[in-house]
């Protein structure tokens, strides 16, 4: 099964949650294949249980699988780590300090992990200080480049800035996709992101000459009754998305 992410003319890809194997299957329909489809390792009790679901969703959707850790909680960085290296996913969300894990344990260097840092008000510093102890401890700010580099040390793949809160962060995050550009290294946008902004988003890192970008779209597009992310939502974005490549 493939490993890598399938990319919008070999640049952009979607990342929304999935609530279910037929919702996981809806949305990588209306993306034409063009998304990973997150599955949070925070609602399973145990690593067999989440093994046992998310093999479901990567049959469904060839592999297109987001190991995520729910809502970015830190404590869930371990049980990511273990799982990524049973369900070989293409996708990995890690805080920035269970980077180097989730690559050994993957033992191959096709899936796609980040890294998440988050803004500090301060542009073109980030704060990496995401662990599950490190969160708790002062902020660890150092520039965005360092930042990049220390990902590279680990064998991570991608910058996860979170949390853009919509347009916030925009000049940092300016910054951010800057360096990835110059620095050949991939950047995931999320928090935050809705339909009204996700294609500024993405045009500032597209015009920036980020190789692959992956924004992350979450609760905004979730149908609130149903809990299934939109499947029409899904193909806005899709579309939005071939707009910003013209």
């Amino acid at each position: 099964m493939k490993k890598t992410p399938n990319y919008l003319e070999d640049r952009l890809c979607l990342n929304v949650l999935a609530n279910s194997v037929e919702n996981a299957k809806a949305c990588y329909d209306a993306a034409q294949g063009h998304v990973v489809l997150g599955v949070l390792s925070k609602n399973y009790d145990t690593d067999e249980a989440a093994i046992e679901d998310m093999q479901r969703y990567i049959e469904a959707t060839d592999n297109a699988l987001s190991v995520g850790l729910g809502a970015g909680d830190p404590n869930q960085s371990a049980m990511v780590a273990r799982l990524s290296k049973v369900l070989q996913p293409q996708h990995v969300n890690q805080v920035f300090t269970g980077v180097g894990a989730s690559r050994a344990l993957l033992g191959q260097d096709e899936t796609i992990i980040n890294g998440l840092v988050s803004p500090t008000g301060t542009v073109g510093m980030v704060n990496l200080a995401t662990g599950p102890l490190s969160s708790q401890a002062p902020a660890g700010i150092v520039p965005i480049e360092t930042a990049i580099a220390l990902l590279k040390d680990m064998g991570g793949s991608s910058i996860k800035f979170f949390n853009m809160k919509g347009l916030a962060h925009i000049e940092e995050y300016k910054a951010v996709a800057k360096a990835c550009a110059e620095n050949d290294f991939y950047l995931e946008p999320t928090g935050g992101i809705d339909l009204e902004n996700f294609q500024e988003i993405v045009q500032i890192a597209v015009d920036a000459g980020v190789k692959k970008i992956i924004p992350h779209v979450y609760s905004s597009i979730i149908d609130k009754t149903t809990g299934d992310t939109k499947v029409e939502d899904v193909q806005t974005l899709h579309a939005m998305m071939a707009e910003t490549l013209k």
